[in-house]
């Protein structure tokens, strides 16, 4: 096995749990023991979104359904009869798929990248005070949430507008395939942007302004509360799958929730920084803020806690820009760890990472990367070392906005493949967010942290292992001048450029 954390299916404590992620890229699945360690191999279906120019970004929902069943079917071979207790799943975030009245999908399911609806985000904009729309629903206007997005459908093809009964997320369409029941988890349904953080319903004059009704849409399961399975998918889950004859679902989460949970940042202690593809600060409260400075967003995740943080369209995908435009692979990788690791130094170009996008803190879409600085001694380590101190900073942006609203965390918790393959990043991150890092080694923190939200109501006594972590990097001090200035220069030219 790769760690002591992971174990085989001999040493697991009872109840199993069958937690299942669809990711950007693929999707995975993996069983979890009571003490939340991961029992055995994980299997894996990749795919990829379909995209185009214009702003498509999108996958075919029953493809995804399949990519599931496929998973279940290895994973419950896996366990030799061993029952399984729940079922637990995260998507990835702002997903959206409309059903006929037979319950066909009459779209493929937009991703949170589709951005079409970028004519209709500014028409909003215009409409709505985007203020006080953030502090009811704790987001803002963005093509990524709904209210766009239903617009955009109603205006660009109001034949499917018409046919339409329901209105899910990628989740709750896995969910109702399966199991036959309508449902969608608090922070799935946050993730619209259409639920009132403060009552953890659907807000009704959004809805209405959104062009849909309130019965289109999934009743809201809070994290404690498992769905019911219909009778007749119950009796095929037991034919298909003896192993989970007696399994509670659980409504889909968001993978942003399980990430963070997953890191270990479960409480008000901890922050959660995810480095992937794209990348998030966040902390879990159990205590409501009244007020929200306008960078962050506020997800009700249950009747009991809130997430609250900040997004960032790039992370890996800036690091791949820059590894394949400068060539990376070509530098000796010692030369290139030494330029990452050094001093920092002023002549390093100040780089705004915004390559598809930015959304916290200043949620302005349509802004592009930035390098500035560049000269013709510009070596690419340096330009690659401004890149990683770009992405570090959007995520000191975030941390000083949360520092205003959330209790002071003790630590920082960051993973994910970024993390794990350019390391370098997360003393930059402490550096530049004055904060000590800790990396989580762990594989697929997010699989792990849907494991442990189901555990929560399957196995509330049992104690938790804790993951893989790696030395927790602490700030060089001497180096705050720097991050300071960098910080300052980093905002004078989003201010010159993007408001």
């Amino acid at each position: 096995m790769a760690s002591d954390f992971e174990i085989e299916l001999k040493d697991a404590v009872e109840p199993l749990v069958l937690a299942l992620d669809v990711g950007s890229t693929a999707s995975r699945g993996m069983v979890y023991d009571a003490q939340g360690r991961p029992v055995g191999k994980r299997a894996k279906v990749p795919h990829a979104f379909t995209t185009a120019p214009g702003g498509t970004s999108e996958i075919d929902p029953d493809q995804v359904v399949a990519e599931i069943i496929s998973l279940i079917d290895q994973l419950t071979d896996a366990v030799d009869g061993h029952e399984i207790a729940g079922v637990a799943l995260d998507t990835f975030s702002s997903s959206f798929v409309v059903l006929d009245e037979e319950g066909s999908p009459l779209t493929p399911c937009f991703t949170y990248a589709d951005g079409r609806c970028a004519r209709q985000v500014v028409a909003l904009r215009e409409e709505l005070s985007e203020e006080a729309l953030q502090q009811r629903t704790g987001t803002r206007v963005h093509s990524s949430y709904w209210p766009a997005r239903l617009r955009w459908l109603a205006q660009e093809r109001p034949e499917v507008v018409s046919a339409a009964a329901l209105y899910l997320s990628m989740g709750d369409y896995i969910l109702f395939r399966l199991t036959g029941t309508l449902a969608t988890g608090t922070s799935t349904a946050s993730w619209t942007g259409m639920v009132d953080r403060h009552t953890a319903t659907w807000y009704p004059e959004l809805v209405e302004i959104a062009g849909i009704t309130i019965d289109q849409l999934p009743p809201i399961h809070h994290l404690d509360q498992p769905v019911e399975v219909a009778a007749e998918q119950a009796a095929e889950i037991a034919e298909q799958w003896p192993v989970l004859a007696g399994a509670r679902w659980f409504a889909p989460v968001t993978d942003g929730l399980a990430a963070n949970v997953g890191l270990g940042a479960h409480d008000e202690t901890a922050i959660g920084a995810s480095c992937a593809t794209s990348g998030a600060v966040r902390v879990l409260v159990s205590e409501m803020p009244e007020e929200l400075p306008p960078g962050l967003w506020c997800y009700r995740v249950s009747h009991d806690r809130a997430l609250l943080g900040g997004a960032l369209n790039d992370v890996g995908r800036a690091v791949d820009w820059a590894e394949v435009t400068l060539a990376i692979d070509q530098l000796d990788e010692d030369d290139l760890t030494d330029a990452l690791t050094a001093e920092p130094h002023e002549t390093t170009p100040l780089v705004l990472p915004f390559f598809t996008g930015e959304r916290s803190t200043g949620w302005a879409s349509s802004a592009r990367a930035v390098v500035a600085g560049l000269s013709a001694g510009s070596a690419p380590a340096e330009v690659y070392r401004g890149v990683l101190e770009g992405i570090a900073l959007s995520y000191a942006r975030i941390a000083s906005q949360l520092r205003e609203v959330a209790p002071q965390p003790e630590k920082l918790y960051a993973g994910g493949s970024v993390a794990a393959d350019r390391p370098e990043l997360l003393q930059i991150m402490a550096d530049a967010m004055r904060t000590p890092v800790t990396p989580v080694t762990l594989k697929r923190s997010t699989l792990h942290g849907t494991a442990l939200l189901a555990l929560e109501t399957l196995a509330p006594d049992v104690r938790r292992a804790k993951p893989d972590r790696g030395p927790t990097l602490t700030p060089d001090y001497s180096r705050r001048p720097y991050y300071t200035d960098r910080f300052r220069r980093f905002e004078q030219v989003y201010e010159a450029l993007f408001t």
